[in-house]
């Protein structure tokens, strides 16, 4: 299985996982001892997780649909769904990649504020951790963002890689096509 498929497998069973730490925490709720705040703790923790896979698979989707290059994971444990070329795609490209996960991470938060029983200490533990994640988005995404639709070169480093960085990641001689 190559590609994104991996991660797809992997990114569909922590959403399984999470909804049935939901039906768990739900059947615990109010019931006496730890298990229940175990319960609720790890079904917030597992929505924020999946949240911030679906804010990664916007991102995807969004360099998908403007066309940009990407490139897949090598490994399934690897933090980034994809690594955007940043010699290879342009302005645009990364402009389409951003809004979409920016639009994933609202979609998102908006949908578990309308669905989490925010009376329940599962349910504001995922809102919690999720509003963190759309905070770090805000502080480490969007003024990167900003500053290349304002005519700044994409950025190098983290998800962003040059062509240079794809080969010798894939073993390949610097300069070979």
């Amino acid at each position: 299985m190559g590609g994104y498929a991996r991660h797809a497998v992997r990114d569909a069973a922590i959403v399984a996982a999470a909804l049935a730490l939901w039906s768990v925490d739900a059947g615990l709720r109010g019931a006496p001892g730890a298990g229940p705040t175990l319960a609720a703790l790890a079904a917030g923790a597992l929505t924020a997780l999946a949240g911030y896979l679906g804010h990664e698979w916007g991102h995807l989707l969004g360099g998908r649909l403007g066309r940009a290059v990407l490139h897949p994971p090598t490994r399934v444990t690897d933090t980034f769904l994809f690594r955007f070329d940043a010699d290879r795609s342009g302005r645009a490209q990364f402009a389409a990649m951003s809004l979409v996960g920016f639009a994933a991470s609202a979609t998102i938060v908006t949908a578990l504020a309308a669905w989490l029983p925010l009376h329940a200490l599962s349910g504001r533990v995922a809102l919690g951790l999720t509003a963190a994640g759309v905070l770090a988005t805000l502080v480490l995404e969007v003024p990167p963002f900003v500053r290349v639709l304002r005519g700044a070169p994409i950025p190098r480093g983290a998800a962003y890689v040059s062509r240079a960085a794809v080969g010798q990641a894939r073993g390949e001689r610097a300069g070979a096509a």
